[in-house]
């Protein structure tokens, strides 16, 4: 998870320093036609540009989630689980250091934001809200599929009815009609002389 993390913001802050350096401020740069493009701006509010006007309130929630994420990586034994929270508390540490340290203050920074894809969305966004939209999507697929913190798999319905039923008590000996009906044990006053308890001969 440490790993996932250290190259999200590593790769976020990276690419950011780029943008900063290169592209123009408030100017659209075509990468592959009206599908994407490079624009360059700063953004005071959530990912994607949502709520401009609460970038405080953001810095302490991303405060928050970092922290949740360092206590939760605890209970970690999924690699899949581990990929996941990495890219996550990558994504939330890029844009909180953007909120930390970029102008106009500290906990006030503006998120730098540079892609833009019209044809999906009106906002533009950066590499940290990429990975983050990513590790919601892979959570809810590990939910789907059951997958567990410690990499085991949760028993659909259907597999914890049949599991229920093999571990019933007396399942094994009704599962059979024939065995059903037959003693577990020699009867001791059963004749033995070859014949059953009837009196019919065994051969």
């Amino acid at each position: 998870m440490a790993f996932a993390a250290v190259v999200v913001v590593a790769l976020d802050q990276g690419v950011k320093a780029l943008v900063v350096a290169n592209l123009p401020y408030g100017t659209v740069v075509p990468v592959l036609g009206s599908a994407l493009q490079f624009l360059y701006v700063r953004n005071p509010g959530a990912a994607f540009s949502f709520a401009v006007n609460m970038t405080w309130v953001f810095s302490i929630v991303s405060t928050a989630v970092v922290v949740a994420i360092i206590v939760f990586a605890r209970r970690i034994r999924s690699m899949w689980w581990a990929l996941v929270l990495g890219m996550l508390l990558g994504g939330a540490l890029g844009n909180l250091l953007d909120r930390l340290f970029r102008e106009p203050g500290f906990g006030r920074g503006h998120v730098v934001d540079f892609i833009s894809t019209p044809w999906m969305m009106p906002a533009i966004y950066n590499v940290a809200d990429s990975f983050i939209c990513v590790s919601m999507v892979i959570f809810v697929l590990l939910v789907i599929f059951g997958v567990n913190l410690d990499g085991s798999r949760a028993l659909s319905a259907k597999q914890q009815r049949a599991a229920d039923a093999a571990g019933a008590p007396g399942d094994a000996s009704v599962a059979d009609g024939h065995r059903a009906s037959r003693p577990l044990m020699d009867d001791p006053r059963a004749p033995r002389d070859g014949r059953d308890s009837l009196g019919h001969d065994a051969t």
